[in-house]
């Protein structure tokens, strides 16, 4: 489980690719204190660290993440925002995240705004999957590439976020550009809410 507070942008610096799979390998500022097999976020999609250095570790994205998510189109020396999975005792200071992406979505603007940015995405409208919770709503929640959002502007196929300066140094929001590809994780209240609705 994820707040959507992203804690940096990591660095890759290595991809493997075996079989179906790819190997992530990449580096941050807190790579010592990763153990194997614990859960971190990568734009947005949970990955278990499955091997570490002492100053990179290595993530595995099977086929269906890579399919889903835009993790298979990263390259050596893109920035990635991670966040390690949230303390139990903390204040949640985004909105609950599960690091399970739903589907990716498309930059189609990009417009500063005095000091800020706005930004605007498009994604593959699925009226069943609307049904099922697979939308935004008005200042609701969203991830986009796992940094917790309030969405402004929401239509059928897709929405606006603002972005202050803070997230847009700290994440690789700064480049992020038309036509750009971005991991969506719809919000999980929303889905159990709209899956209760088809029982009545």
């Amino acid at each position: 489980m994820f707040s959507g507070i992203v804690e940096e942008a990591a660095t890759i610096v290595a991809l493997e690719q075996d079989k179906g799979n790819l190997h992530l390998t990449l580096r941050c500022s807190f790579v010592n204190e990763l153990k194997i097999d614990q859960s971190v976020a990568h734009n947005g999609v949970c990955l278990t660290v499955v091997r570490r250095t002492d100053d990179t570790y290595t993530v595995t994205a099977v086929r269906e993440t890579l399919e889903r998510s835009n993790l298979g189109h990263l390259h050596v020396g893109d920035r990635v925002n991670v966040e390690r999975s949230m303390l139990m005792n903390g204040r949640l200071d985004g909105h609950i995240v599960q690091g399970h992406v739903d589907q990716t979505a498309v930059c189609t603007d990009v417009r500063e705004a005095d000091g800020s940015w706005y930004y605007t995405f498009s994604y593959t409208a699925d009226p069943e999957m609307a049904r099922q919770g697979y939308m935004t709503v008005e200042k609701g929640s969203v991830t986009v590439n796992g940094v917790s959002l309030t969405v402004c502007n929401s239509r059928a196929d897709g929405f606006e976020v603002a972005i202050i300066p803070y997230t847009h140094d700290l994440t690789n929001f700064n480049a992020i550009v038309k036509g750009t590809v971005v991991n969506l994780e719809f919000d999980i209240i929303g889905k159990y809410i709209s899956r209760l609705m088809t029982f009545k």
